[in-house]
């Protein structure tokens, strides 16, 4: 089936509107909200900081390929949507929420009958996770890839001891992590520490420590897919399992060769693996499209990589 051109969108957003690509499909046909990851991310899944893989405009335009819609979007705040926000740092993970909310409505009032889909990647998991939680009735389901399975103060706190230079800076850094996670602010914080504290995200950070993504996925009562990489050096195959310990409705797909943007690694080496985040001619990992669109079509159907109920 070939895809229909994709065209820009808007929704209402606090300040300004906030902008996404729509790549449609047949009136009705399942849309799947995708809700991007961490820090400036854009609405093709690309961000300034490294990462150019365009994994969210693959994926919308794999999805069309099978007769499935989607919207994906720039975050309040920055690129198109940088008129919503005067500043994109200002936001808590409830302030994204209501932008969900908001693309929902503009979906509905496009095609009252689509089926909505979100999808949450990584950090924008956990957003997706929380608009689930207070989503109208009729959401037709959840899609999780590459989602933490445990609260964000635990992953960092991982990632912090994983890495051997941060040795002189762990005593500073876990300190400044526990007073956030008491909704303390931080204004002295190292210079080597600003790129992950730095008082203008504290306020976002701290909101992001209280969501407990275990709590918001066993009170589910949609459909929820959960996409796992096998060789993510982000987020590893234990949180994906844990959330689906805490719902064993739940869909869980694990994708061997899958890394943390759902490109193919062939080994563990880790500088292949980053190299991967650069790489836009790299296709999706395989089988990532095809557990997505046996989610939405909620029919059984083979894909590549493991994947139990």
């Amino acid at each position: 089936m070939s895809a229909a051109t994709a065209v820009g969108l808007h929704a209402r957003g606090p300040g300004g509107l906030l902008e996404g690509t729509w790549q449609p499909a047949a009136p009705g046909a399942p849309v799947v909200l995708i809700v991007p990851g961490s820090g400036p991310t854009d609405r093709d899944g690309n961000n300034p900081g490294g990462v150019a893989a365009g994994t969210y405009q693959l994926l919308a335009e794999g999805l069309a390929a099978h007769g499935i819609a989607s919207v994906r979007v720039d975050k309040r705040g920055l690129f198109g949507s940088r008129l919503a926000a005067s500043d994109p740092n200002a936001v808590t993970l409830g302030d994204y929420v209501d932008d969900v909310g908001a693309w929902i409505a503009e979906i509905r009032r496009r095609d009252a009958a689509a089926p909505i889909w979100l999808l949450g990647h990584s950090e924008g998991g956990l957003v997706a996770l929380a608009a689930a939680a207070g989503a109208p009735p009729d959401l037709a389901g959840l899609i999780l890839a590459a989602v933490p399975g445990r609260p964000l103060g635990e992953v960092l706190r991982e990632q912090l001891a994983a890495n051997p230079a941060n040795v002189g800076i762990m005593e500073e850094a876990l300190a400044t992590l526990a007073h956030l996670e008491r909704g303390e602010r931080v204004e002295a914080v190292s210079p080597v520490l600003r790129p992950l504290f730095r008082p203008e995200v504290q306020g976002f950070l701290a909101s992001m420590l209280r969501v407990d993504p275990v709590s918001l996925i066993a009170r589910l009562r949609v459909p929820v897919l959960i996409l796992q990489g096998g060789r993510d050096i982000q987020v590893g195959r234990a949180d994906a399992e844990a959330l689906h310990r805490a719902n064993p409705a739940a869909r869980l797909v694990l994708l061997p060769e899958a890394n943390h943007v759902f490109k193919a690694v062939a080994s563990d080496d880790r500088a292949a693996n980053v190299a991967a985040y650069r790489d836009p001619a790299l296709p999706l990992a395989p089988g990532t499209v095809a557990a997505i669109v046996a989610a939405v079509e909620g029919a059984p159907r083979s894909v590549s990589g493991r994947s139990r109920w």
